[in-house]
């Protein structure tokens, strides 16, 4: 097992996830396309075949349905599949057996057979792709219940969360923010596993709070720290998991603050956010000086390469947010 604190790209942190999950249980095995030889598309499997053989890592034909039903059967009898798809809209295929037998299975055996999957999606625009490779289709993820779901933003949330979903007996669609694959940190893969489900302060701040997950994370850092010139002094929320969603962190920071911002590259209509604010205007309402606002993706197709930059929430459109949030107060 990794020990040593290195600095770790994300794509690397993932892989050695897999490779100490692997090493530490015989029941992992890892399947997909092209997982084996060529070590995945973004080389996140890379040399797991090598080690452990094609029975652990096994290369599976172009079929999301028939691979995610193989790991259906893998997981009733006793083994723990980690799933990769390939790209995001590339899932959509597995839809049917992701909705109506992983995330009910152990609801309608009332609890005697689980299935521990791991399903892991790279999602997310920003790398200059084009459609079906671009999507952030986590709402309907989250929608279904019986999942949980999860997305990292950090180096050493990659191999952490990732080692929390393959050992959860519950189904995981963890999802990989594939723009932040070549990001470095430090990881230091002994430290304690945090378990699935708490959201972390990245940023504390006294004027508002940016709430957001995965590839947007980096984003609110920056408009943050632009955010000193208008004298403003953001706190950056970190919810890593969208199910379960850290409702108590989350509820403890906007009453402290009173403003709150969501952000993520999803669309806005019926996206994640739009749960995450109402519930946090339920929950805080008698102390919040301002509406709760989103900063989403347009609710469009994935746009063209050229045209991406547009589409996604950059720094200035999360300051005209927090611009709001001070005029709400004022008005």
């Amino acid at each position: 097992m990794t020990t040593a604190v290195e600095t770790r790209t994300m794509a690397q942190a993932l892989n050695s996830a897999l490779r100490d999950a692997m090493r530490a249980d015989a029941s992992v095995h890892v399947l997909g396309e092209d997982v084996g030889a060529l070590g995945g598309v973004f080389r996140i499997t890379d040399g797991l075949t090598a080690e452990f053989g094609p029975e652990r890592c096994l290369d599976t034909p172009l079929a999301e349905a028939g691979i995610l039903g193989t790991a259906v059967g893998m997981a009733m009898y006793g083994l723990r599949p980690v799933v990769e798809m390939q790209f995001d809209a590339f899932a959509y295929p597995a839809m049917e057996q992701l909705v109506s037998h992983v995330a009910k299975m152990r609801n309608r055996t009332a609890g005697k057979l689980p299935l521990p999957i791991t399903i892991r999606i790279p999602y997310g625009g920003g790398i200059g792709g084009v459609e079906h490779h671009s999507d952030s289709s986590e709402a309907y993820y989250t929608h279904t219940p019986g999942l949980h779901v999860v997305t990292p933003a950090t180096v050493a949330d990659a191999y952490g969360l990732l080692r929390a979903s393959i050992a959860s007996d519950d189904p995981v669609v963890f999802l990989e923010p594939k723009r932040l694959y070549w990001g470095k940190d430090a990881l230091d893969a002994a430290a304690p596993v945090e378990p699935i489900g708490r959201a972390v302060l990245r940023r504390p701040g006294r004027s508002a709070v940016l709430i957001t997950y995965g590839p947007s994370l980096p984003v609110c850092l920056e408009a943050a720290e632009a955010a000193k010139e208008e004298g403003w002094d953001l706190a950056v929320l970190d919810l890593r998991s969208l199910v379960p969603f850290d409702e108590e962190t989350a509820v403890q920071v906007v009453r402290s603050l009173g403003r709150a911002v969501v952000v993520h590259e999803s669309g806005g209509f019926g996206g994640a956010g739009a749960e995450i604010a109402a519930r946090l205007t339920e929950k805080c309402f008698h102390h919040l000086a301002a509406p709760v606002l989103r900063v989403t993706g347009f609710d469009i197709p994935y746009p063209a390469p050229m045209l991406e930059h547009h589409h996604l929430p950059g720094v200035d459109r999360i300051l005209d947010a927090v611009a709001r949030l001070q005029w709400e107060e004022g008005r």
